[in-house]
């Protein structure tokens, strides 16, 4: 079997572009898999639909999320119709497997103050600027971190305040940026990002403290620390950065499909959560502005004074 996953994680680096996460992703849940297999003392080619479904039950019972689930039936549907292909089987056992119901838990996102609370606990250190320049692309791009760490310098168009992006499914796109963003670039290359390359040569706009493009795990890191910092009442991620950004859109007019297109969506249907959002954010807007209690008081006076 590991030769199979070898081969297939190798065809989808080349044959479909994948994202270096959504490999290592796949190349995990391949090996929970075989681990799982070997434990029930189980034979990858001739896996059944039947043993499909106690895998599933045994993801179920040690409490893993429907989206982790989900991932992971997407992973093996699709190394088994790899399989398939290359005339190994003739037979996917995850095929009419469906997905687990996903949870409905609406993304976590800042208020304009809390933003702002965020920016001002970037520590004030040497990486002051490439940190302040990080939490204000977040925001005001909506990238996932994977596309932000990727940025390269010729991919910037300070004329226009833009930037080139290559998404999930190496599909391209072009994201744009305002006034606070611009000036965070302008601070950041004007003098932190030579001092981080010490010498060294890069295209890549984000450079660690050790003169190496930035990683993921940079970024999250970074943001866990200023979140912890800002002692906001929940914790942030990169993602509630990219909540926000579409939330705020949404609030301030934006139409959902300009929104999909600048979030890099392939389904409008993903997009369409962040309508939840806003809908609720209105409904507590309503409640706070005008609470029931300003009913019954108007209700009383009424009652008192022209119902007689």
């Amino acid at each position: 079997m590991i030769e199979d996953i070898k081969k297939y994680l190798i065809y989808l680096k080349k044959e479909r572009n994948y994202s270096k996460l959504t490999l290592k992703n796949y190349s995990l849940d391949l090996e929970k898999f075989m681990f799982y297999l070997k434990e029930n003392k189980l034979n990858y080619i001739t896996f059944n639909k039947d043993e499909a479904r106690k895998y599933i039950k045994y993801l179920n019972e040690i409490k893993l999320k429907s989206s982790s689930i989900s991932r992971m039936l997407s992973s093996l549907r699709s190394f088994y119709a790899y399989l398939i292909i290359n005339e190994r089987i003739n037979y996917n056992p995850f095929k009419l497997i469906r997905n687990p119901k996903k949870e409905k838990k609406l993304p976590v996102f800042l208020s304009d103050q809390e933003f702002i609370d965020v920016i001002n606990h970037v520590k004030e250190d040497e990486l002051n600027p490439r940190n302040k320049l990080i939490i204000e692309l977040l925001y005001a791009t909506g990238l996932r971190v994977s596309e932000l760490t990727s940025i390269k310098l010729n991919d910037i168009n300070k004329s226009d305040k833009s930037i080139r992006v290559l998404g999930k499914g190496s599909k391209e796109r072009i994201v744009y940026f305002g006034t606070y963003a611009y000036n965070a670039l302008e601070e950041y290359l004007s003098s932190n990002r030579e001092e981080l390359l010490q010498g060294k040569q890069s295209n890549y706009l984000f450079i660690n403290r050790f003169g190496n493009p930035l990683t993921y795990r940079g970024v999250e890191y970074l943001i866990d620390e200023i979140s912890k910092r800002a002692a906001l009442k929940y914790k942030i991620s990169p993602h509630v950065l990219r909540h926000t950004f579409a939330t705020h859109m949404l609030e301030n007019g934006a139409d959902i499909r300009s929104v999909q297109e600048l979030l890099g969506h392939s389904s409008l249907n993903t997009t369409q959560i962040y309508t939840h959002i806003t809908s609720e954010y209105l409904r507590k807007v309503y409640r706070d502005s005008f609470p029931r209690r300003w009913g019954n008081f108007f209700s009383q006076i009424y009652v008192k004074y022209y119902k007689k």
